[in-house]
């Protein structure tokens, strides 16, 4: 539409904004006159209107079985269009036109904002649908013809406090029409259904909805009470929430003013009972997951420090630093379990994590106060099955660097910066690890020669992860350069 409306068209982005928010409610009006939509935009150079947008009914047959979403109808075409851009006022065409078999009813809404008319909403009505028209049908087509006449005055969409949430009611959801003072004039058998589950005994018709809503609703689950009056009694343009203990229902007021003046509302309701469960469901599944992953924190940490009171009752230098390397392997995979255990879904943000990984390399080596580890660039949120292995990935690759780059673990008098970037494109990462120490020995074999740490490393790169690992210097400057490659989503 946005296209469309640029390309072809003299409208302001005002202009559109009032048209994109008449299209959020227009499946509505859509329902209630059983009928299609086609918004129309007149051409700038005025030879005729361009087919942007287009709704089909939920409550009755399609008039249009194809989609006319870009078509172009010259001037004189179709003479509707002409006149309800020239008079400014709905107009219905006396004979049906036949489309594909098809007796459809044409008629022509102008859209107007700002005393201008920015666009004409075409409604076609298949007549093959149409039969003896109950209650029900009744009072949509009414109301369906106050909002129409709202367009074209220029008074409807209207902008209110109400959400844009995806369980916003539609008109088969349920349906009452109020009169001006909050009383109901009719309830659709659903809207009855509603109330009943609400605990409502008998009709609607002839109760005020607000005290009745009152009188099912304890006061701890309804909106406050200017809310509650300002919608059940159809004053205002905004939706809300009541519920039981067992029912959950949204409501939402259109008042209509087809005349200018306040003649009562449309309310639609939305039995979202089973939603609401849902929802409880996966909030007690997100807190019962955030404990796992607290839980095996813990037993990690425990792990962990059972590993380094060993290490401590060993004499052999060896054997110790083994140890001391398992409880950095264990470490690094706690961190990421905790930081998941604080998160709301199951990503991390991955920045977080490695400020800790840094952290933990330099407190373990031996030459922690003068090798400097820094990390640059964003990792981001990623995925919790790829936050573990990348965690184990980067610890490796920093630790490897400041325990063989400079030799720290046997030179006290190692000193250097060890620098971590991380550089995210769309669909991937790319992890960076660089020291400006003694460098690699220049036959080194990654493949045939490296030590358990790089071959954890390729191992998770290559299999877990489904990335690429380059290893070599950094051209004339010294020390050595690890550069990996991951995709992510």
């Amino acid at each position: 539409m946005s296209d469309l409306v640029r390309d072809h068209t003299d409208l302001d982005e005002d202009d559109l904004a009032w048209l994109q928010l008449l299209m959020s409610d227009w499946q509505i009006v859509a329902d209630l006159s059983f009928a299609d939509l086609v918004m129309w935009l007149p051409d700038r150079d005025g030879k005729g209107f361009w087919a942007v947008a287009q709704m089909r009914p939920t409550t009755g047959p399609t008039a249009l079985v194809d989609d006319v979403v870009g078509e172009f109808v010259e001037v004189g075409r179709r003479p509707l269009l002409d006149g309800a851009l020239r008079h400014r006022k709905l107009l219905r065409e006396g004979d049906p036109e036949w489309r594909d078999d098809v007796p459809v009813r044409v008629e022509t809404i102008p859209v107007q904002r700002g005393g201008r008319v920015i666009a004409i909403v075409g409604r076609n009505t298949n007549l093959l649908g149409v039969r003896t028209p109950s209650r029900l049908e009744l009072s949509y087509l009414e109301t369906a013809s106050d909002l129409t006449r709202m367009i074209a005055g220029g008074q409807f969409p209207v902008v209110g406090q109400r959400s844009a949430d995806a369980d916003s009611p539609r008109v088969g959801d349920g349906f009452v029409r109020v009169e001006a003072d909050g009383t109901v004039r009719y309830a659709s058998p659903n809207a009855l259904s509603v109330f009943r589950r609400l605990g409502h005994r008998g009709d609607l018709v002839g109760v005020n909805l607000a005290d009745v809503t009152r009188s099912l609703v304890p006061p701890r689950r309804r909106p406050d009470e200017e809310t509650l009056s300002a919608v059940l009694g159809g004053r205002a343009h905004r939706d809300t929430e009541v519920a039981t203990d067992s029912v959950a229902v949204i409501l939402r007021a259109i008042p209509l003013r087809p005349h200018g003046d306040h003649v009562g509302a449309l309310i639609l309701l939305r039995d979202v009972s089973e939603l609401r469960r849902r929802d409880r469901e996966l909030v007690t599944k997100d807190a019962t997951i955030r404990e796992i992953h607290h839980r095996v924190k813990n037993n990690l940490q425990t792990v962990a420090a059972l590993l380094r009171l060993q290490s401590r009752r060993i004499d052999e230098p060896a054997a110790r630093a083994a140890l001391g390397e398992a409880v950095r392997r264990v470490g690094s995979i706690a961190i990421v379990h905790e930081t998941l255990s604080q998160a709301v879904e199951e990503s991390v943000d991955f920045d977080q994590v490695v400020e800790r990984l840094v952290r933990m390399v330099t407190d373990v080596s031996v030459a922690g106060d003068r090798i400097r580890v820094e990390a640059t660039g964003e990792y981001g949120v990623i995925p919790s099955e790829v936050a573990t292995p990348l965690a184990m990935v980067v610890t490796e690759l920093l630790q490897n660097a400041v325990e063989h780059g400079f030799g720290a673990l046997h030179d006290a008098d190692a000193s250097g910066v060890v620098t971590t970037e991380a550089r995210r494109t769309e669909g991937a990462l790319r992890v960076v690890v660089e020291d400006d120490g003694r460098g690699l020995p220049p036959d080194f074999d990654i493949a045939s020669g490296s030590g358990l740490g790089l071959t954890i490393v390729r191992t998770l790169v290559e299999s877990e992860l489904g990335g690429t690992l380059q290893l070599g210097g950094r051209g004339d400057l010294p020390g050595s350069r690890f550069v990996v490659d991951v995709p992510v989503e």
